[in-house]
């Protein structure tokens, strides 16, 4: 007799189900067991007001943690940089595989990079945190752009440059990368000019926190490293009281010694989205043996930042 099919939630989103559809199959893998998706619609797929304004941090995670919680899926995938920094006590984070490339990128007309769009080019983004950096970036570098809000998925996005609407969107390299369009891609920002939000590029695979067993089935897909650095990463952003729609940008670098990762650089942002004003720091220590470590590394570097003025950079804070 086949044993009873794993019940994994996710979005209904096509990035969502493809990252979802990648996880299952790695599941299927360590488990020896059948693996079905559950689609599940949240808020954040149903509305159309921006993120900012409808507070952004949960809001495509809820209704996947409550479908957990009522025992309807045993797992659910996220894009971790989705969710809230504060882990809700009945749910375990299983699994955070290894990371894809953080970075943002470019879809622009014209196969164009980023500093090659003509004066008074029009830029689409959902995010503060790249408005901010964009734009801080424009007026050191003396660029005439316009960073024009805008939501949907990946197509809508995209067909805003097509259609002539824009000049380019920006995006996040990992999730093009995983539906297959990294092609399209016509410039990656570096890390340098755009650094990405918490955890972006990461995946976060979630359980009810008393079933041990698929606990420790899905440890198999954990990556320690990539767990440590989004640990730091979402401790800054939960040190600075900021939501997922919050201005802030941050990426934890591993640093090598030939084989030995012997040390973690965190580099955080802030700033206002006109890009007038920005506080960026960054952090070096050991690198992280416990997620207290990792957590510590994340609150030190914020403190520093809010020495410097960061909380009054963020606006309207999203909690």
């Amino acid at each position: 007799m086949t044993e009873k099919a794993l019940r994994l939630g996710t979005r209904r989103s096509k990035l969502a189900m493809a990252q979802s559809g990648q996880v299952a199959e790695a599941v299927r893998q360590v488990t020896g067991r059948p693996v079905e998706l559950v689609e599940i619609t949240t808020y954040g797929d149903t509305s159309r007001e921006h993120l900012a304004q409808i507070g952004g941090t949960g809001v495509f995670v809820t209704a996947l943690r409550d479908a957990l919680v009522r025992g309807e899926v045993d797992f659910a995938v996220h894009s971790l940089k989705d969710l809230p920094t504060a882990q809700p006590e009945e749910l375990a984070l299983a699994a955070i595989p290894v990371r894809e490339d953080p970075r943002d990128v470019i879809v622009a007309r014209d196969a164009l990079k980023f500093t090659d769009l003509p004066r008074g080019s029009r830029i689409g983004t959902g995010a503060p945190r790249r408005m901010a950096q964009l734009n801080a970036y424009a007026r050191v570098h003396g660029l005439d752009i316009e960073t024009v809000p805008i939501r949907g998925n990946v197509d809508t996005r995209i067909g805003y440059v097509r259609n002539g609407e824009l000049d380019a969107v920006v995006l996040a390299a990992a999730g093009l990368n995983r539906i297959g369009r990294i092609d399209e891609v016509t410039d990656f920002l570096s890390v340098d000019t755009v650094l990405p939000a918490p955890g972006q590029g990461a995946l976060a695979i979630e359980c009810a926190a008393d079933n041990a067993d698929l606990i420790a089935a899905l440890g198999e897909l954990d990556d320690p490293f990539t767990r440590a650095a989004v640990t730091a990463e979402r401790s800054l952003l939960a040190a600075l009281e900021a939501g997922c729609s919050a201005p802030v940008g941050a990426l934890a670098d591993l640093l090598a010694d030939g084989q030995f990762v012997k040390e973690m650089r965190l580099r955080g942002v802030v700033g206002t989205t006109d890009g007038t004003r920005t506080v960026q720091l960054s952090t070096t220590g050991p690198m992280p043996q416990t997620h207290d470590q990792a957590t510590a590394l994340g609150r030190g570097l914020a403190t520093e930042m809010l020495a410097q003025g960061a909380a009054g950079l963020m606006g309207e804070r999203a909690h």
